[in-house]
């Protein structure tokens, strides 16, 4: 068994850098970056999904933090993961 757990923040790096490359692809017409583009995108999703299972937002989110990067990138599961890991 691994110890070797999916992360959240690596999901959404992973997912970011897809977007890069799809601008890229998008500007140079060059369908390698597209592809490429599109595979760390869903990579990024998967991961992103996968850390989320396992995650119990009270005991392991980043609050306000989380939640504003959330709002920042547009990802509306990390938005509500940062919402209700918020300490009162």
């Amino acid at each position: 068994m691994s110890s070797e757990q999916p992360s959240l923040i690596g999901g959404h790096v992973q997912y970011v850098k897809g977007a890069a490359e799809s601008v890229i692809g998008s500007v140079t017409g060059a369908q390698a970056w597209n592809s490429s583009a599109k595979a760390d995108k869903t990579a990024g999703i998967d991961a992103m999904k996968q850390a989320s299972a396992n995650r119990d937002p009270q005991q392991s989110g980043f609050g306000k933090v989380e939640e504003m990067a959330g709002k920042m990138t547009g990802c509306e599961g990390m938005e509500k993961e940062g919402g209700q890991s918020k300490q009162s």
